[in-house]
């Protein structure tokens, strides 16, 4: 309530407050615009022509080297590979049919009917695009309407939606965290929660994967040094396949005062009765964790990312994380199709119970046989470690020629003794699908290797060839 004598502008601030913050402002323009010294004092030097031609970026070079090997080993046609149609269990590529295990639909609802009538009712509402920042530009009822179902999905009180999953964890990170803080994350966390640290200005600190007593014992030794400390992990490793500790991580957030972020990107529709995450898995409240991330182009089936919790939070990611003040908003029909992917998995938990059941039927499966699934826990995310990336370049070829589509990870996204395929699993997999990939996996494998050991043999016999030339 504003006094009678209280001498305010309609903004709230006192008028001389107002005049002082302006002249601040003034000065601090002025001295943006003069010009440097540095600047006006030295000439510039010519620069070379090479300096103004990409093909000369050291990056250019490098995805040139990294073709060519791919080349090599033939597997450069299993990128950027074009699909006929809808991408499920199985998918065609130039009208052939293959096995599909590189999918994030965990809950098969990509192009369903429910999915495609709710996009095409806000595209004729609202058309396709925000055409602009949702605070200048304002919002669509399906924007309010997605936020509003994420964040009670997760026991949050709100919710504010990013055009990018990537861009969600680092301007989140980097708006709430700065230089007098810590931020320590999961070693094998993803890019976007350590580009975020790294841009923040915050000390970062990796611990060891999973690894809690690593990480208590950080944070006895650090947590008095900082002002805000933030612990980061995600719900699923998506090259993994295993989970966190979500109740202990709960204790260390409340022992040592921390901020305590999870990244459910893989880990929503996949763990818990009903898919609604990490928090329903443990059966621990979600008010524990400060801040929900995840991501709308996996289970959800559309493109984007979150984050709910308190309302003060969402505000401040609101009113001032870069990549969402200016951004445009997300598509209206892409908000409403993950709104309905939302509505569909909370009525049918059988879509849920369909996908745990066959993530433990392809874990035993692939035991039975004698494959290295590495850490994976029966989670829908299924590595098959072979051994280096020749390996795993080759095996995923001989894989793709017989009509089972999965894709390697190799070196430098993982260590190159850690090379895998990486299995992703949906509902909409069986039994028989699985046996027969891993049926071809375990038979491939031991002629991989001799091929690779080949090929590396080749290869050093003709470099001594060369250093004898």
């Amino acid at each position: 309530m504003t006094l009678p004598n209280d001498n305010r502008s309609p903004m709230g601030i006192a008028e001389h407050d107002k005049h002082s913050l302006i002249q601040k402002m003034r000065e601090k323009l002025s001295h943006r615009q003069s010009p440097s010294p540095r600047a006006s004092s030295f000439p510039a030097a010519t620069p070379a022509e090479d300096v103004c031609d990409f093909r000369q970026f050291a990056d250019v070079k490098k995805i040139q080297i990294h073709k060519a090997v791919a080349r090599q080993w033939n597997i450069d046609s299993l990128y950027f590979l074009c699909h006929d149609g809808v991408a499920k269990d199985t998918t065609s590529f130039d009208g052939r049919v293959c096995l599909n295990f590189s999918t994030y639909d965990y809950l098969g609802l990509n192009g369903s009917p429910e999915l495609n009538a709710a996009a095409m009712h806000a595209l004729d509402h609202y058309g396709s695009s925000s055409s602009g920042s949702r605070p200048t530009s304002g919002e669509r009822p399906p924007h309010r309407e997605l936020e509003r179902a994420l964040a009670d999905l997760h026991g949050a009180k709100d919710c504010v939606v990013f055009v990018s999953g990537h861009a969600t964890n680092v301007w989140t990170i980097y708006q709430l965290f700065k230089k007098r803080d810590l931020v320590l994350y999961d070693s094998l966390s993803h890019n976007s929660i350590i580009q975020g640290a790294q841009i923040s200005g915050a000390v970062r600190m990796p611990f060891p994967h999973n690894d809690l007593d690593a990480l208590e014992a950080i944070l006895a030794a650090e947590r008095q040094h900082y002002r805000r400390t933030l612990l980061v992990t995600e719900g699923l490793f998506s090259m993994d396949g295993d989970i966190p500790d979500l109740p202990r991580l709960i204790e260390l957030k409340k022992k040592y005062r921390c901020f305590l972020m999870v990244d459910e990107a893989h880990a929503l529709g996949v763990l818990g009765g009903t898919g609604r995450g990490i928090a329903e898995h443990f059966g621990v409240d979600p008010g524990g964790v400060d801040i929900w991330m995840g991501t709308l182009s996996k289970t959800l089936c559309g493109c984007g990312g979150y984050v709910a919790g308190c309302a003060e939070l969402v505000e401040c990611l609101k009113y001032l994380a870069p990549g969402f003040l200016y951004s445009v908003g997300m598509s209206p029909p892409l908000a409403a199709v993950s709104r309905e992917a939302i509505a569909m998995m909370l009525r049918e938990p059988r879509r849920v119970r369909a996908l745990q059941e066959i993530s433990a039927y392809f874990l035993e499966y692939a035991r039975g046989k004698g494959l290295n699934t590495g850490r994976a826990q029966g989670h829908a995310i299924f590595p098959i470690m072979v051994g280096g990336s020749i390996e795993a370049a080759l095996l995923a070829s001989r894989l793709f020629q017989k009509g089972v589509y999965v894709i390697p990870i190799i070196f430098p996204v993982v260590e190159e003794r850690a090379a895998r395929l990486r299995f992703f699993l949906s509902s909409s997999h069986t039994r028989e699908q699985v046996r027969r990939a891993l049926d071809l996996v375990a038979r491939e494998l031991p002629l991989v290797h001799e091929e690779a050991s080949a090929m590396i043999e080749t290869q050093h016999h003709d470099a001594s060839l060369d250093d004898l030339e």
